[in-house]
Parts: C-alpha cells; sequence; structure tokens
C-alpha cells in the first residue's frame, strides 16, 4: 500500500507542542522523547493504513470521515481524516479531554 504523506492541522501541532512541554516539565526528557517517539510511529501508522484508525468518535461527531488512532503507553489521541493525496491530522488530545468540544476550538469542516 503506498503511503501518504501525514499533514498536522495547526491545532493538532499546537496540541503536539503542548503535550510535549507538559512532559519536559513535569516528567523530564527521556519521557518527553517517548512520546515524541509514540506519536512519529502512529504518523507512521495511519501514513501506511489509515483505514485501520477507530472510527469511535465519527458517530457521535458527526463526521464520517473521522477516524482515530491512540498512541500506546501515552493518553493521547491522534484524530484525522484520510484524503486522496494525504492524512489530514485534525487534533492529538489528551483522552480525558472533553472530545465533542474540541471542534467549537478549530475548523470542523470536512474539505
Amino acid at each position: 500500500m503506498k503511503q501518504k504523506p501525514v499533514i498536522p492541522r495547526t491545532l493538532a501541532r499546537q496540541d503536539v507542542d503542548a503535550a510535549i512541554h507538559f512532559y519536559l516539565t513535569d516528567a523530564g526528557e527521556r519521557v518527553a522523547t517517548g512520546f515524541i517517539d509514540a506519536l512519529e510511529k502512529a504518523y507512521a501508522h495511519i501514513s501506511r493504513h489509515p483505514a485501520s484508525g477507530s472510527p469511535h468518535y465519527a458517530h457521535e461527531l458527526d463526521l464520517p470521515e473521522l477516524r482515530i488512532w491512540t498512541l500506546p503507553r501515552y493518553p493521547y489521541i491522534v484524530f484525522y481524516v484520510e484524503r486522496d493525496d494525504h492524512i489530514d491530522v485534525w487534533r492529538v488530545l489528551h483522552e480525558m479531554r472533553d472530545i465533542p468540544r474540541w471542534l467549537h476550538e478549530g475548523d470542523k469542516s470536512v474539505h
């Protein structure tokens, strides 16, 4: 299967920066580096197998194209949509966050 480039939106990049900052501040460099490694592996996986992500929130949020991929060992969820030529990463959110609310924080359009 052909890999598709993974392109995080601005909010997804901000989510990742905030998570890295949190881990660096509260848990140390080793944990922060582990988070980055887990995220890179998640991106590589969804790049090759985008349909393998769960549609868990798709119905609840009325976004049938939306998929999620959880990070092992870290409580974060990658929210993404497969496009014809890339993987559109919308957010990377902590699993304890109010997931439906994130739609009000950014662009929810499916283009």
